[in-house]
């Protein structure tokens, strides 16, 4: 436990930190249902870099809310993306 902290701060942190997270929804599915064929075009890169950090590696579905399938889907396209020279491998800092 923290130092210097009473038992009341921290249990006041605690709830503070549950109380942000909220959850989330995919992106791509609408009203939960999986629409078929899955799909994500390699061509758009708005969304494509929306699921990309700074250093341009794909988010993980805890931060995205992408489900399953979707995220497969993600990896395609921005490795297709990567390889025709649309994204880069590394940033551009």
């Amino acid at each position: 436990m923290s130092v210097g902290l009473s038992r009341k701060e921290i249990v006041k942190r605690r709830k503070k930190r549950a109380r942000l997270k909220k959850k989330l929804k995919c992106r791509f599915c609408p009203d939960g249902n999986i629409p078929r064929p899955v799909y994500v075009d390699y061509k758009d890169l708005r969304t494509l870099r929306s699921l990309l950090d700074r250093e341009g590696r794909i988010l993980p579905r805890r931060r995205t809310g992408t489900s399953a399938l979707y995220q497969r889907a993600v990896r395609r396209a921005v490795l297709r993306a990567r390889f025709i020279g649309l994204l880069s491998h590394v940033s551009e800092d």
